[in-house]
């Protein structure tokens, strides 16, 4: 029987809440979206997306948005952007600048992909599994999609047979060093301090931990959950949101149970403890920062593609604008608003070495009122136009 894919795609996305779209090689045949997106995101994402061969595959962004795939022949069906937890609206404003869009159509997309159905990657993959049996014929199931070694069952029975055959002869474990490894990263990550963290990795020696898995893939994973967990922590001591610390946990910890080779582990481990590290430098003034310097820092970084001003900022922390901007000066010695400012400039700098838009663009993003201004301000903090800082370090 022939398949309809239109019919198909209609009503997956309805049943899904997620937008579906089918291709016919390189060509777009059906789109259907439960939200009206401006421009489809997925256009990010098509080259990792049309690198999967397999009946059912994934693409994990680098904001862990997910695409499941259905291939058949000459057919893509396509299912995505969907989340396991929801994105904040920072994370989608700069989506929404990374795929082009104006101040109004960012708006737009912002509240439509907010409304899409956040679905763990396990139910996507099932739903992508249904799917690949009505157009393929072949029953799959979780098990042949991702990396079960180490589950529960297995991991009692091989305990069992390792008690057995360990003898008196044989030579005891290595002795554990990982504590003074662990500690020194964790006040690395407390600090915010990235410089130290390159310094380190550079010296730093061997690990030897204890033993938390028979098998060796499995083992790294989970020494990626204690590390996961254990910088997370170290994070909202040194001041980062509890709740971007636990999703950016999760988030690394659902990334790494797909991975497959030792070598992928490793590289989103570094990665991983980068980012918690950075993210705490960026809210840090001084070498002990209080709490009002951590809560303003926090604020600003969830919203600096707005127009971030002290009164709605004192309104956020529930004080007076005057109050609120004596007590950070006193507390941190830099005005309130040129802490802002610095901090815009930062992420400027950000977008213009590692994406091609235009220096206009990225001003208007980050809620300057002109390009004018935007090169003024970003000369004033960072001593070089936007153009001329692109020059150097793009």
């Amino acid at each position: 029987m022939a398949i309809d894919f239109d019919y198909l795609c209609r009503i997956t996305a309805h049943l899904s809440g997620i937008p579906v779209r089918v291709y016919e090689g390189d060509n777009l045949a059906s789109f259907h979206s439960p939200v009206a997106l401006p421009k489809d995101p997925m256009a990010l994402y098509r080259e990792p997306i049309w690198r999967i061969s397999h009946h059912v595959g994934y693409c994990l962004t680098e904001d862990f948005f997910c695409y499941g795939v259905v291939t058949s022949g000459e057919i893509r069906f396509i299912v995505g952007p969907t989340r396991q937890l929801p994105a904040s609206d920072q994370t989608l404003r700069e989506l929404a600048f990374r795929m082009g869009l104006g101040k109004e159509e960012a708006e737009e997309c912002r509240r439509s992909m907010k409304a899409i159905v956040p679905m763990p990657v396990e139910s996507l993959l099932l739903m992508l599994c249904a799917i690949n049996y009505m157009v393929n014929g072949e029953k799959l199931t979780l098990r042949d999609l991702t990396i079960t070694t180490g589950q529960q069952e297995d991991l009692d029975s091989l305990r069992a047979a390792q008690a057995m055959e360990r003898t008196d002869s044989q030579p005891p474990a290595l002795p554990h060093n990982s504590y003074s490894q662990e500690q020194a990263i964790l006040r690395i990550v407390r600090k915010g301090d990235t410089a130290a963290l390159h310094t380190w990795l550079g010296s730093a020696p061997a690990v030897r931990g204890g033993i938390l898995a028979p098998e060796h893939l499995r083992q790294m994973k989970n020494l990626f959950i204690v590390t996961a967990t254990l910088c997370s922590r170290a994070a909202i001591r040194g001041g980062l949101d509890v709740d971007d610390a636990f999703s950016l946990s999760d988030a690394y910890i659902q990334s790494c149970e797909r991975l497959d080779t030792a070598e992928q582990i490793t590289n989103l481990q570094y990665h991983m403890v980068l980012e918690f590290t950075r993210r705490v430098e960026r809210l840090h003034l001084g070498e002990h920062p209080g709490r009002l310097a951590q809560a303003v820092a926090n604020y600003v970084q969830h919203h600096l593609s707005e127009a971030i001003s002290t009164e709605a900022l004192a309104q956020a922390l529930y004080m007076g604008r005057a109050y609120l901007s004596t007590k950070f000066h006193a507390e941190t010695g830099v005005k309130l608003n040129d802490f802002i400012l610095q901090q815009k400039t930062e992420d400027a700098k950000r977008l213009l070495r590692y994406t091609d838009r235009t220096a206009a663009a990225i001003g208007e993003y980050l809620a300057f009122s002109s390009p004018a201004h935007f090169t003024r301000v970003f000369k004033k903090y960072a001593g070089v136009t936007p153009n001329e800082y692109r020059e150097k370090h793009g």
